[in-house]
């Protein structure tokens, strides 16, 4: 956990100290000064609003347990399992079905679940979706993980200057948004850069192996990797830039084979953590190496 803090703190200081050796570059002292404000700026937002912009980008609200008494069931299950706080629970109104949780640490953290997650599951596989998200909250993951998108956003709303330029003046919206799709090609690979640099493959294989080793059934969350990237291709989620930029906070990647999507995929392949998955309950059932949910035979 601690690890995933100072990855957090370093993308903030890199990403301030290039901003205001830009400032200098561009505009020497004026510059500067300038490039400080942005910086407060952009640390002031992400001190405020890190934690709830995911959950504002997809329309999340926060349920109650008369509302949703089987997803607090199983939430609270899992978190007495983990020996962590039980998060706030939010659902947001979508057909693309998907989870992810944020916040600064696990007793302000909040965990997001679907409708089209909710009615695509059974309980079985939500158990493991639920434990996977709680082993990020309990890994720190969600706070590098928060601040990448926080920063991406950042960087991706320049493309607002689009309306800025001498063309945007104009009527004629197909020359706002080739304007705004150039300027986004400009700093699209560097909000991609942010979040590859704060989330990696790895995050993903090591939670989802202790999401399995927390619920005893890997196949479970295998199956549900499965029925999620399936769904995802017919309701994928808009590459609007809220969502563009939080993409890397879900279980799995929301945008199939949109081109902004890919630009900011840092998941595994599916079908790599499924098989991953699969190796470790036929180990177990083998009672091989590491074999159980415990670690040992």
């Amino acid at each position: 956990m601690r690890h995933n803090a100072f990855r957090a703190a370093a993308l903030v200081v890199g990403l301030s100290i290039l901003l205001i050796v830009l400032g200098w570059m561009c505009g020497g002292i004026t510059g500067v000064k300038l490039g400080l404000v942005v910086v407060a700026v952009v640390n002031g937002l992400i001190y405020l609003f890190g934690d709830t912009m995911a959950l504002r980008a997809m329309h999340a609200r926060p349920v109650s347990e008369i509302e949703q008494p089987e997803l607090y069931r199983i939430v609270r299950e899992i978190a007495t399992d983990a020996r962590q706080p039980m998060p706030r629970l939010y659902l947001s109104p979508t057909r693309a079905p998907n989870a992810f949780t944020t916040g600064w640490n696990r007793r302000r953290a909040a965990l997001c679940c679907t409708t089209g997650l909710l009615s695509l599951l059974d309980e079985r596989e939500l158990r493991g979706v639920i434990a996977h998200e709680l082993v990020h909250l309990r890994r720190g993951d969600t706070v590098v993980g928060t601040v990448a998108a926080m920063l991406a956003l950042s960087i991706t709303s320049l493309t607002a200057l689009s309306l800025l330029l001498p063309l945007a003046d104009s009527e004629d919206e197909d020359g706002q948004g080739l304007l705004e799709g150039l300027i986004f090609l400009a700093v699209g690979p560097l909000a991609a850069a942010v979040v590859r640099a704060a989330v990696g493959r790895a995050q993903e294989f090591a939670a989802d192996e202790a999401a399995a080793r927390l619920t005893g059934d890997p196949v479970g969350l295998a199956n549900a990797l499965h029925r999620i990237e399936v769904a995802a291709r017919t309701h994928p989620l808009p590459t609007h830039r809220g969502l563009l930029t939080s993409g890397h906070l879900m279980i799995a990647h929301p945008f199939a084979d949109q081109l902004a999507g890919r630009l900011f995929t840092v998941h595994p392949p599916a079908r790599e953590r499924i098989r991953r998955l699969q190796d470790l309950a036929a180990r177990w059932n083998r009672g091989g190496p590491g074999g159980g949910p415990d670690g040992r035979r």
